[in-house]
């Protein structure tokens, strides 16, 4: 390997299609393949079992073990081996801002519908963190490729 390829995947806590993501991530790691690149795959480390950082991870950790040119880069909001991201909600958009600081080739939102419990908006909308942090890998000049499993 002479590169890597840097994938920042961002996420609902909660999927209702985790096939799609995974499906993604192949693809993503075909291009890298086919550069002669390893697939970097970072997340937030949000360990919500149905969610896209789960996801991205276990999936990650599953081609590494298999000997496919993977690595999973994990950063979570809370207890960051190297980084005080402060108290929680804060915490998520300072890490999400963090992860877009370190770089990426691509951002992958896979936003599905905001299941927070502190939300008080009335309507269907989509995830806050993954929204969140798709819009500053857009405003970093991140190509960004969304999913959005909410409006379906």
């Amino acid at each position: 390997m002479t590169d890597e390829y840097r994938l920042l995947v961002t996420g609902s806590r909660w999927l209702s299609d985790r096939t799609q993501l995974r499906e993604q991530l192949g693809y993503r790691l075909d291009h890298a393949i086919a550069e002669d690149k390893r697939l970097v795959i970072v997340h937030g480390h949000n360990t919500d079992q149905s969610g896209a950082d789960r996801t991205a991870d276990a999936w990650g950790e599953e081609q590494a073990r298999q000997g496919m040119p993977v690595r999973v880069e994990k950063h979570p909001a809370q207890n960051h081996p190297t980084q005080d991201f402060g108290p929680w909600p804060g915490a998520g958009p300072t890490r999400n801002q963090f992860m877009v600081d370190q770089g990426a080739d691509e951002c992958l939102a896979v936003i599905d519908r905001c299941t927070s419990i502190r939300c008080r908006r009335p309507d269907v909308h989509a995830s806050h963190g993954a929204t969140d942090c798709a819009k500053r890998a857009e405003a970093a000049g991140i190509r960004v490729e969304r999913i959005e499993l909410w409006t379906s």
